[in-house]
Parts: C-alpha cells; structure tokens; sequence
C-alpha cells in the first residue's frame, strides 16, 4: 500500500479547508478522532471477546464422579 507524503497530505488538507472553511475545523477533526477512538474501542472489545470465546470455561465448582452422584442418590431413595 502506498504511503502518504507530505505533498498529499497538503493536498487533502487543502481540500478540507475548502470544502468545510477554517471555522469548522476543529468540529470537523474532533469528530474524526471520536469516531477513531470508537472503532479502536469497539475492535478492542470485540477481540477480547474472541479470546474469551476461546479459552476454555473452568467452573470453581468441582463436580464429582457420575458413579458417586449415582451411589448417593440411590443411598438417600
């Protein structure tokens, strides 16, 4: 993927400036970083929520055996 150089980047300002004027600028810029800050937030999020998918689920419980469940259920009828 090309790279920007400071002569597009100069060029894509000039544009800006034209088509939104000098007042509204700091609006302008202010929502892109929003906007930025959100998407990196949100793939954040949903990366740690693949990871958590993933590793496997532990239960502080620990279960006994199915023979020992049995044994005293049939100790208790």
């Amino acid at each position: 993927m090309p790279s920007l150089g400071p002569t597009e980047l100069i060029l894509i300002l000039v544009i800006v400036v034209i088509f939104f004027g000098v007042g509204r600028l700091p609006e302008v810029f202010g929502g892109l970083g929003k906007g930025i800050r959100e998407f990196r937030r949100a793939a954040k999020d949903g990366s740690e929520i693949e990871d958590e998918d993933e590793a496997p689920k532990t239960t502080a419980k620990k279960s006994k055996p199915v023979q020992a469940e049995v044994e005293e259920t049939e100790d208790a009828a």
